[in-house]
């Protein structure tokens, strides 16, 4: 036992001896581009998207939207795991110096691959998306989202050179409760409204239109959007 002891002390008194490894002479940037790399990495180094159709593109969109998409994952009304864990520790301030920095990056528009559609469904998606189905209490996509479809400030996000899979996966996300916001959340009720097929044909339409020249969103209060959307609480 004493032998035992002896020869842990030794190595305990050698381990000690060593000497701590240098700091590193060239420490990691204190930036807002350094701290955001978890969201680069799967949005782009600058927002433009990810390299599949699930990763949406944040460049340009309106900050009050982003931040609003951030609160809501902290709060439990939006659901992917990835980023519910990224936002949980993140302060409100971190949040919308966040919102800004995408907001303002101006980057080029990626074309995504938009999934065989009959000219029936493209039609259909055309009408969705240009003037709405009033029998079933679905307005215009572009009465919220602007006659360009580029959003509007402050709060309501550009449909343009959104990815299939994306814009189709979260209408279906505010039918089953995955996603959803503060009240009045006029998504939701504008998705419970349209079939399968509905959702289909619109996100093809909107994934293949052309991005127009300016893509900025439209002035804040320059149109007056149907059930109340784009009215959000704080």
């Amino acid at each position: 036992m004493r032998r035992l002891l002896r020869r842990l002390l030794v190595a305990a008194v050698v381990f000690c001896a060593v000497p701590a490894p240098a700091a590193d002479s060239q420490a990691v940037p204190d930036t807002l581009a350094q701290r955001i790399a978890a969201c680069t990495s799967c949005h782009g180094e600058r927002g433009e998207g990810g390299d599949n159709g699930f990763n949406p593109r944040l460049a340009g969109k309106p900050a009050g939207y982003l931040h609003r998409q951030m609160q809501d994952f902290q709060r439990g009304l939006r659901h992917y795991e990835i980023m519910e864990y990224m936002v949980a520790p993140l302060t409100d301030a971190y949040m919308r110096e966040i919102a800004e920095y995408f907001a303002g990056q101006e980057v080029p528009y990626a074309r995504h691959p938009v999934p065989a559609t009959t000219a029936a469904a493209m039609a259909r998606g055309e009408e969705l998306a240009t003037r709405g189905d009033p029998k079933r209490g679905v307005p215009a996509c572009m009465a919220c989202h602007g006659p360009n479809l580029t959003g509007v400030q402050p709060d309501i996000p550009g449909l343009v050179g959104l990815p299939y899979d994306y814009i189709s996966a979260q209408i279906g996300a505010w039918r089953t409760n995955t996603r959803s916001t503060v009240a009045p959340d006029c998504m939701a009720t504008i998705a419970n409204r349209l079939s399968d097929a509905d959702i289909s044909a619109v996100a093809a339409w909107l994934a293949q239109r052309p991005v127009p020249d300016d893509a900025h969103p439209e002035p804040a209060g320059s149109i007056k959007p149907p059930l109340h959307c784009g009215v959000l609480g704080g």
